[in-house]
């Protein structure tokens, strides 16, 4: 069941900030997503190939499909004919996975790359120095059919707000000072992927420009 005055308010405040929603929909119902959208939702977000697959061919064809969970390199050509961004990149090989997915189906292909900033170590992604290596090698080869727009992050999953705060202040400043680097080309490099339902709040404060919401839109899991 989705909440809809939730989903009204977030985005009004959302768009009063230039934030943009990105609704997460794994393991909901496609008739819950259906709902979403006729209210003017377009982007949603899921975790598992499998699923964004089966809810691709039943949802309507203008829905922008996020992909925001752990991506494997033998799992990027079934989703590379329409995904629209795939947020979670954490190397070099999967880049060059989804730039030969790319080209393959006639197109270029928006990703951002994951950095880890939680403390947890389940929580994928790169160091910044990792980061900087890889956006160095895309400009040396040149991948064409692959476009970084900017980076994701997920904070530790804790109480303390201070905490969750320095850890998306810390994922801001590197996007900061990579979006002025040489080697970006800053019409694309645009994007800064933190903050869930329960820390929003505090991504939006610290300079995230997209959010992904789940349970607050259509409830616990």
């Amino acid at each position: 069941m989705i909440h809809t005055d939730v989903w009204k308010a977030l985005t009004a405040e959302l768009t009063a900030r230039k934030v943009q929603l990105v609704a997460v929909s794994k393991t909901k119902p496609v008739a819950d997503i259906q709902a979403l959208y006729e209210l003017g939702q377009r982007d949603f977000a899921e975790n598992y190939v499998q699923e964004l697959l089966d809810k691709q061919l039943a949802l309507p064809a203008d829905i922008k499909w996020h992909f925001t969970g752990h991506l494997q390199s033998n799992k990027v050509k079934q989703i590379a004919p329409f995904v629209h961004l795939v947020h979670a990149v954490d190397s070099f090989k999967l880049l060059q996975e989804i730039d030969k997915q790319g080209r393959n189906n006639n197109r270029t292909i928006d990703v951002l790359l994951q950095m880890h900033i939680a403390d947890e170590e389940s929580k994928f992604g790169m160091d910044e120095k990792e980061i900087i290596e890889t956006l160095d090698r895309v400009e040396a080869i040149s991948l064409s059919n692959v476009r970084v727009c900017g980076l994701m992050g997920m904070a530790t999953h804790t109480d303390d707000e201070g905490k969750v705060r320095s850890e998306f202040a810390r994922l801001y400043s590197v996007f900061k000072n990579l979006s002025q680097s040489y080697f970006i080309k800053k019409e694309y490099f645009s994007i800064i992927s933190m903050g869930m339902s329960g820390d929003y709040k505090l991504a939006v404060e610290e300079g995230s420009t997209m959010v992904r919401i789940g349970s607050l839109l259509f409830g616990e899991r």
